[in-house]
């Protein structure tokens, strides 16, 4: 089993080695993760009654034996560790309600992801500049294939600039970056409109044409099953829609995403008399003839029942045969017979960004691997545990939750914690045997098995210089 390292950028650094990048080898992570006294230890070892499965690639035939591992309670974990360190008031109820969702929505998602057949490996070729450029669809042949189907193992091959392969057997960091890329572009694409994180459905013809809607809806679906993150970024209005029926929609004025068409409808709803009622629909009246509202105004009270027709045309029934193929989407793997059965559940993870990273849930989340006490090792180890935390806190003080995220996905391949958790749980180790380069050590990172390995440095300063270096120049797994 062969990993690939995190490379820097050699054009912003010419004359940085990229070697310190280089992925270790694989390595068998603790049998027992203590993650703290007031939590209970997690095995992530596979018991010794499983054997190694012998995993065919669809794609070439090949066999990989791959040894199973448990499904761990790791998310359960981090989210317990989140409301241990989060000061919350009564103004947080909410964030009370969306973890305690999110443990539901867990054990749900966990269920499905056991129907997965790891034997069976679906191989995708991924540019992943392609993916950050947004060209998006030219990414998704792999979920079109007659010969792919949701419930096969995953197995993802990134491509470099050049097209030169990063030859690696994918144990789950480079399905979780693909998977995060994935979701990133779909909210960006124009199948999709709205504001603040809001979306609902657009209108694009060419993404009817070609399917599209299907396969974003089985792209989500596959996310949330198969290790990547939810999208979070799905409107109530759309939520609503997709679980209980267009009778469920209650669209609002902010789910119009026409700004021009958005502030006339806002003057419409703001009108106070029937005379100003009559003005204001004026220049509405080609749009309403469109949409069927086009009707005499006899009163005021007409105004309601006006704006609400053109919500439910302009967010609902104007996208009625996209929201029909994106339906179908999802209910790839049982994802909206799940939604549909917790809606409740579910909705954080379709509608609400994760809960913000901190400081003390990274470091609770990470697993930290010492040598024994008393050792050379062990004494090197406990400053670097000390330089590693310290980082953690400047990170989350100067820059934000969303760098922790970057720290994340360095390790892990995933920004946040996915829905059905980490396997295994990620740790840290530490690089002794690390040759010097010139004037620089950095850090490495194995995202199969979720493991972030510290270099040893005499100075927090150069520490932080390094861990700064590696997050600025990684693209993400296997660049160089």
């Amino acid at each position: 089993m062969t990993t690939r390292a995190r490379g820097n950028d050699t054009a912003k650094a010419p004359n940085i080695s990229i070697r310190p990048f280089t992925r270790a080898r694989a390595e068998q992570p603790s049998a027992t993760l203590q993650v703290t006294d007031a939590l209970v230890t997690t095995a992530t070892q596979p018991p010794a009654s499983q054997e190694a499965a012998v995993v065919i690639d669809l794609d070439s035939g090949d066999t990989v034996t791959q040894t199973p591992s448990n499904s761990s309670d790791d998310y359960a974990v981090y989210l317990s560790i989140m409301g241990m360190t989060s000061d919350l008031s009564d103004d947080d109820e909410e964030l009370n309600q969306a973890i305690m969702a999110s443990l539901e929505s867990h054990e749900v998602l966990l269920n499905l992801a056991s129907k997965i057949d790891g034997r069976r490996r679906r191989r995708f070729n991924i540019n992943r500049t392609s993916v950050l450029d947004g060209a998006l669809w030219q990414q998704w042949r792999g979920f079109r294939r007659p010969s792919y189907s949701p419930v096969y193992q995953m197995c993802i091959k990134f491509s470099d600039d050049l097209g030169k392969d990063e030859e690696s057997v994918d144990l789950g960091g480079p399905r979780r970056e693909f998977l995060r890329l994935l979701m990133e572009a779909l909210a960006l694409s124009p199948m999709f409109e709205g504001r603040d994180g809001k979306l609902n459905l657009a209108l694009d013809s060419s993404a009817l044409r070609e399917d599209r809607y299907f396969v974003a809806g089985q792209a989500i679906a596959v996310s949330l099953v198969h290790g990547g993150p939810p999208p979070g970024f799905i409107a109530p209005t759309l939520y609503r829609c997709l679980v209980g029926g267009t009778s469920s929609a209650m669209p609002v004025l902010e789910d119009i995403a026409d700004p021009d068409l958005y502030e006339k409808v806002k003057k419409v709803s703001k009108c106070t008399s029937l005379d100003d009622l009559i003005h204001s629909t004026e220049p509405l009246q080609d749009y309403l003839a469109n949409a069927g509202c086009l009707r005499p105004l006899k009163c005021i009270k007409d105004k309601d029942q006006l704006v609400e027709d053109i919500l439910m045309f302009q967010v609902v029934h104007r996208v009625w045969g996209a929201f029909e193929r994106f339906r179908e989407g999802l209910k790839t793997l049982g994802v909206l017979d799940a939604m549909r059965i917790q809606p409740d559940s579910f909705r954080p993870l379709m509608c609400h960004e994760p809960s913000p990273l901190t400081a003390d849930a990274m470091d609770q989340l990470f697993h930290i691997r010492l040598s024994a006490v008393g050792s050379n090792k062990r004494m090197a180890e406990e400053r670097i545990v000390a330089f590693w935390r310290d980082y953690l806190q400047d990170v989350e003080e100067q820059v934000g939750p969303s760098a922790l995220g970057k720290i994340l996905a360095f390790a892990t391949g995933a920004s946040v914690i996915p829905p059905v958790g980490f396997s295994p749980l990620p740790s840290v180790d530490f690089l002794h045997d690390q040759s010097i380069s010139p004037g620089r050590h950095l850090p490495m990172a194995n995202t199969c098995i979720n493991c972030l390995k510290l270099p040893l440095l005499d100075t927090y300063e150069d520490f932080r210089e390094s861990m700064d270096f590696a997050l600025s120049n990684t693209q993400g797994f296997g660049r160089e």
